[in-house]
C-alpha cells in the first residue's frame, strides 16, 4: 500500500498542469462524496419523519431543544 508521503512525492514530480488537474479531481470527488452523504442523511430523516419518530413542536420548543443539545455537546 502506498504511503501518503510516497503519493505526494509522485504528485510533486508531475508538471504544474497535471498537479492542478489532480487537485481539481480530488476536490470534485470530495464534493460529490459530501453530496452523497447529505442525500443519505436527508433520505434517512424523511423515513424517520414518515415513520412518526418526530413530534410536532413550537418554534420555541425547537430552539430550547437545540440549546440543550448544544450545551450537552460541550
Amino acid at each position: 500500500m502506498a504511503t501518503i508521503e510516497k503519493i505526494l512525492d509522485d504528485i510533486m514530480s508531475l508538471d504544474t498542469d497535471e498537479r492542478i488537474i489532480i487537485s481539481d479531481i480530488l476536490n470534485k470527488r470530495r464534493i460529490e462524496e459530501e453530496r452523497q452523504q447529505i442525500a443519505f442523511l436527508a433520505k434517512e430523516s424523511l423515513q424517520e419523519y414518515h415513520a412518526g419518530k418526530y413530534k410536532p413542536m413550537t418554534a420555541e420548543e425547537g430552539i430550547d431543544l437545540l440549546h440543550k443539545s448544544l450545551k450537552s455537546d460541550l
